[in-house]
């Protein structure tokens, strides 16, 4: 390993070949490209956190590309690993540039799900020194038998965009991975790229362990614009959509060479795609649409209309939010609040995507609120306020896919694997109990399951060794490595063939034949669903609707909604956005109050509708729907009735014919943490929602098949062989691992138990402020609407809204 090697001369002949090309570029590395470098050299792990835009790539393979020089070797030496598909090409591309500026036999392949059947026959001969894969991908290469041959001359790992993994399963694979690959090399070197964390000592040592941290850039300047209201204009008080805004965006993008404008689901990002369609004065090919569930060769068209500057706008998710470089944006639009800090920054760094430049965001309310968002989130970037992403821990469905992959690449011995699992931050707690009941699940399914062989998965030598018999174990294993990222979808498919992307099935299960919707920025109609595709026709007009696909909800950050609960607080601020909402809070202080940050109001208030009891704590939509159904169980243990609720950012609404009597005093008692778990699983159908959790846990670990490429199982028949096994398992097995694992993952995730437990104890903590106002205040006007959007009415509901808004205005005028 090299330590003195960054003194020497031979290093700093090596290095002048990258400022000479750097040079060529009209460019000088950067401290931390250098710093980075020379960590390298010396051995170290480490993570490199800087703003998008300012040369991570470079600061990473800088060292690698300066060892190599010195030091000429064959076979696999570093492997990059990036969380998208799509960056995959693009990283490629890049890292082949710097290979080729430094003059070096290197062979850069890439390996990913997409990756042709000549790279793979490319791998397998070990024609690459550098390889640019995924986590999944990895998990495959480390399940051959010649796992340490492959990987027998490796230097280093670098992790490309970290921050989007380690909160997540694929994040939990990639540890289990390099855990593998450090007990094949000791002294591997891995490095972590990361633009937007809030916990960067935290990352660091989940990824690399006692590294070396190394901060970019700091003066990436971003700019943080708002398409406010003007004096006197109409806004609305609530909305998701925001295509009031229409004409302001159409100006701002035509007023630049190129836009992306960002919106925060895949089904705002089709219509506000639809909507610029029917205003767009040029090419209609020089607008597009982008996100993860179109097809994987057009959303690579689409990326490189922006790098060859022929596409003037894109509309696009998050699936644009990571690493591929157009330097040809001139300006990023984000159509309604981002939800978070971090997300705004990653947003931001879209534009000016080069060293020096400024980054600039123009962020169009779809509603008034969001206006005090905005500003919350300036003020939270200011104070470098980012969310934090903590790995996940002990997730045993990942545990039991690891483990088969191991005892396919060469076997294992219990205590070895064990001890090398514990070495992963995810991991670190496990009990050996817990490994040990994984371990006997993948030897026979577990008690419940043990007389039937097609669960019998390990085989145990004498000496303990563990090892894969079955080539048809082997061989579904493979297929089933990545199920992380799966969901049911179907593809969408012209009838000629030609494929357009996936939806997902419960979308389509409500469709018939001749059903009309948009996707993919066309008007397609329904023709038929055979074999997991649904196959359509271009139709002439839209009708009907658009796919609103799973985790479509993206809910307010901790950081965001923290700073938030400050800003509402110092309404009479300066800023431009609070300038404008001035007039809406001051409506919320004459009919009501507005809380301070210790504080948590509540509302209650009649409508035609019945008696409304409006909360708002501001944690954010996820543990708001938690707290609803703990709160209308609550009250139900004081008076018998139908209740019924709604949730949004802000807050939560609990709707009855009639309320019991309530108070500040009694309300601190229904809102209090103690008997919170309690009170969840008396309210909610925890079995339910494990049953359907079930699914996806029991597929990661293999317990169910996914199905053969082209053959997938429907979402229906996964659901249903799933829930035999859960029915089965809870009966005869009921501490099965897989079980607690589906529990668990309710409460955190589905629930966000950890947040909602916070927020009652913070609630417990502060000032109640219980007021009656007589008719719907701002605050509590967006959940009115929310449920009202959820009910079944005679009458249209759009127009209902509209007819409340002119009450509530008229009101307000006196």
């Amino acid at each position: 390993m090299p330590t003195s090697s960054t003194t020497s001369a031979a290093w700093r002949r090596a290095e002048a070949r990258l400022r000479a090309w750097f040079a060529t570029l009209d460019r000088k590395p950067a401290a931390f490209q250098r710093a980075a470098w020379k960590a390298w050299a010396e051995g170290h792990n480490g993570l490199i956190h800087a703003p998008t835009g300012t040369g991570k790539t470079l600061a990473a393979v800088g060292g690698p590309l300066i060892d190599a020089a010195l030091h000429p070797a064959r076979g696999l030496q570093l492997l990059w690993i990036t969380p998208l598909r799509s960056l995959a090409t693009d990283t490629a591309q890049h890292l082949t540039t710097a290979v080729d500026a430094m003059e070096l036999p290197w062979r850069v392949l890439r390996r990913t799900g997409d990756s042709s059947s000549a790279e793979r026959a490319r791998l397998r001969r070990g024609d690459c020194e550098l390889l640019v894969t995924t986590p999944e991908s990895l998990a495959l290469l480390l399940s051959y038998p010649d796992v340490a041959e492959r990987f027998r001359h490796l230097r280093g790992v670098v992790v490309d965009e970290w921050h989007e993994l380690i909160g997540n399963k694929r994040g939990t694979l990639l540890q289990l991975g390099l855990s593998r690959l450090r007990g094949l090399k000791p002294e591997l070197r891995v490095w972590g790229l990361s633009a937007t964390l809030g916990n960067l000592d935290e990352a660091m040592q989940t990824l690399a362990g006692d590294g070396v941290l190394i901060g970019g850039s700091g003066n990436k300047k971003i700019q943080i614009q708002t398409a406010l209201p003007d004096a006197g204009e109409r806004f609305p008080w609530a909305g998701h959509l925001g295509l009031k805004q229409l004409a302001r965006v159409l100006r701002a993008v035509l007023d630049v060479r190129s836009a992306l404008v960002f919106a925060n689901t895949r089904s705002q990002a089709e219509l506000w795609h639809e909507a610029l369609s029917a205003v767009w004065p040029e090419a209609p090919e020089t607008l597009a649409v982008h996100h993860g569930s179109i097809d994987p060769k057009l959303r690579f068209a689409v990326e490189e209309g922006l790098r060859q500057g022929t596409l003037r706008c894109v509309v696009a998710t998050s699936s644009l939010d990571l690493g591929v470089d157009f330097s040809s944006v001139d300006r990023v639009i984000q159509i309604g609040s981002p939800k978070g800090v971090a997300r705004l920054l990653q947003r931001a760094g879209r534009s000016g995507h080069s060293p020096g430049l400024p980054s600039k965001i123009l962020c169009v309310p779809t509603h008034l609120l969001e206006l005090a968002e905005i500003a919350a989130a300036r003020r939270a970037l200011a104070a470098h306020h980012l969310e934090p992403r903590h790995p996940l821990r002990g997730c045993l469905d990942v545990l039991a896919q690891h483990l088969l992959t191991r005892a396919l690449g060469g076997g294992f011995q219990a205590d070895q694997a064990y001890a090398e699992v514990r070495s992963t931050r995810a991991y670190a707690q496990l009990p050996r109990a817990q490994f040990d009941a994984v371990l006997a699940y993948l030897q026979n399914g577990g008690t419940a399951l043990v007389g039937y062989p097609e669960y019998h998965k390990l085989q145990c030598d004498l000496d303990g060794h563990f090892h894969v018999e079955s080539k048809r174990v082997a061989r579904l294993h493979r297929l089933s490595i990545g199920t992380i990222t799966a969901d049911g979808s179907l593809q969408v498919r012209y009838m000629k063939g030609a494929r357009l992307g996936a939806v997902e099935e419960s979308f389509v299960s409500r469709l018939r034949p001749g059903d009309r919707f948009l996707f993919a920025g066309k008007h397609l109609e329904l023709v038929r669903v055979r074999d997991m595709n649904a196959y359509v026709r271009p139709a002439p007009n839209r009708q009907g609707g658009v796919p609103r696909w799973m985790g479509g909800r993206m809910p307010l950050s901790n950081e965001l909604s923290t700073e938030l609960r400050r800003t509402l607080a110092d309404a009479d601020a300066p800023e431009a956005e609070m300038r404008a909402l001035h007039p809406l809070l001051a409506i919320q202080r004459a009919q009501s109050r507005l809380p301070e940050v210790d504080e948590v109001l509540i509302e209650r208030t009649h409508t035609r509708d019945g008696e409304h009891l409006f909360v708002y704590p501001f944690a954010g939509r996820v543990a708001h729907e938690g707290l609803a159904a703990v709160l209308g169980y609550r009250l139900a243990q004081i008076a018998k009735a139908d209740y019924g609720y709604a949730v949004n950012d802000y807050g939560l609404a609990i709707t009855a014919r009639k309320l019991p009597a309530l108070d500040a005093e009694t309300m601190r008692q229904l809102l209090h943490p103690w008997g919170l778990r309690r009170d969840i699983r008396a309210s909610i159908n925890l079995t339910e929602l494990a049953r359907r959790q079930f699914r996806e846990v029991a597929r990661v670990a293999g317990l169910v098949f996914n199905g053969y490429p082209g053959q997938d199982k429907t979402l229906r028949q996964l659901q249903i062989s799933s829930g035999l096994l859960f029915d089965v398992l809870r009966q005869h097995d009921p501490e099965h691992p897989l079980l607690w694992q589906a529990e668990r993952e309710v409460l955190d995730q589905q629930l966000d138990y950890p947040r909602l437990r916070d927020c009652l104890i913070r609630i417990a903590r502060g000032k109640i402020l219980y007021v009656e106002p007589p008719r719907l205040t701002p605050l509590s006007f967006p959940l009115w609407v929310e449920r009202l959007r959820g009910g079944v009415h005679a009458d249209d509901w759009k127009s209902r809204v509209e007819r409340m808004l002119a009450t509530l205005e008229k009101a307000a005028d006196r």
